[in-house]
């Protein structure tokens, strides 16, 4: 089919979802891709983060294609030597502190099962989460999430959720008390804008949080996987070194196969037992074929140092380009700020043939590329916003 074709199509059977770029993709390699009318893209969105190791990496479609030829998948009610590696990979990268890991299918589903985990490990209800933050669009998720529109979208609401403001330790004081089950946060606040707190932020989080007795929660759907410059944010130099008792993880970690998991320290742990959380599908083969082959090609590739170098290219070479105010962000999790609004910006470049994001802060031109993106390769995008 042409792209009027596919458009027409999958407009007639498929509920609305986004609001569509005009192109239909239909292959990828690296950080490009191309559409069904042979158009070539530099995607330096990443399909929303999610494709971390870039389109197609050979290693990742090679474990998925010996492992099709397996099994496709099979539960949790058997062990697999497959899901032990992948957990036991993740659990490597990991900060020292968490120990478990539990797999699920998005980061929704992590968001849910973590605060679920806090919960039960407490014996308390409340979540404290932050404006600006997005955790997902399930009940509990969509409840926690204090980002324009979407928590109306989700209701009615799950109770027990109250917002504190992002960076804001008073705030957070103000809302937490001894009823407080955990605080969740995006330690970089994506869809915000890009949004970042300073390292004390989270030091005094952490210190809250023990003095309540209740439970840390980075979602990290966005920002973990080397994303940032780091195997997590948590434990990483913006954090102060600061881990929290759960980690929640998604997009990234299968390069595209649906694939979210927590990671969870010694503690909370302990307190859950058989039969307190359940997934069909998590943990299923092919997921965790595409786990252990994308961590294996990120550090066997080196691309969380690229990522760190893509940084710091950006911020270099885009200094002092006429309506740009300045770069947030970290790693492969970029926003760049305009004087205006950007969505104008957006078009151009697509128009010339470079995916990007927006963000809700109308001002922010969001970056999440693929880890393995090349310096050249955002030279093009710098030349693009120059011309």
């Amino acid at each position: 089919m042409n792209f009027q074709e596919i458009k027409n199509v999958e407009n007639e059977f498929q509920l609305a979802t986004y609001k569509k770029m005009p192109i239909a993709v239909e292959r990828g390699q690296g950080s490009w891709v191309w559409t069904s009318e042979g158009d070539k893209y530099l995607d330096l969105y990443g399909g929303h983060a999610v494709c971390a190791t870039g389109h197609a990496h050979p290693h990742v479609v090679e474990a998925l294609q010996e492992q099709a030829e397996k099994v496709l998948f099979y539960s949790n009610l058997v062990y697999s030597e497959l899901r032990a590696k992948a957990a036991e990979k993740l659990v490597s990268v990991g900060p020292s502190e968490l120990t478990k890991a539990f797999f699920c299918n998005s980061g929704t589903e992590a968001n849910e099962n973590a605060m679920r985990i806090a919960r039960m490990a407490t014996g308390r209800e409340k979540i404290v989460t932050f404006t600006g933050g997005f955790h997902g669009r399930t009940a509990d998720s969509i409840s926690a999430t204090f980002l324009g529109k979407y928590r109306d979208i989700g209701k009615p609401n799950v109770p027990g959720h109250v917002p504190a403001v992002f960076g804001s330790i008073e705030s957070v004081r103000a809302a937490a008390d001894l009823e407080t089950a955990a605080v969740m946060l995006e330690p970089i606040q994506s869809m915000a804008g890009v949004s970042e707190a300073d390292p004390k932020f989270f030091v005094e989080l952490r210190q809250l949080c023990d003095d309540l007795g209740c439970m840390l929660i980075f979602d990290e759907v966005q920002t973990g996987v080397g994303r940032t410059g780091a195997w997590f944010f948590a434990g990483s130099k913006p954090s102060d070194g600061v881990v929290p008792d759960i980690i929640t993880l998604a997009k990234s970690l299968g390069s595209g196969v649906p694939v979210g998991a927590c990671l969870v320290n010694r503690e909370a742990a302990g307190k859950i037992k058989e039969n307190d959380l359940g997934t069909t599908f998590g943990g299923g083969m092919l997921a965790m074929a595409a786990v252990a082959a994308t961590l294996e090609a990120i550090e066997k590739d080196g691309m969380i140092e690229n990522a760190r170098r893509v940084e710091q290219h950006l911020r270099d070479s885009i200094g002092g380009t006429t309506g740009i105010r300045s770069v947030k962000g970290k790693g492969c999790l970029l926003g760049i700020e305009f004087d205006e609004a950007c969505g104008p910006v957006h078009q151009k470049l697509l128009e010339k043939k470079i995916i990007t994001g927006t963000s809700s802060d109308p001002k922010v031109l969001r970056l999440l590329p693929p880890l393995c993106v090349r310096l050249e390769e955002i030279d093009l995008l710098v030349e693009a916003l120059a011309s």
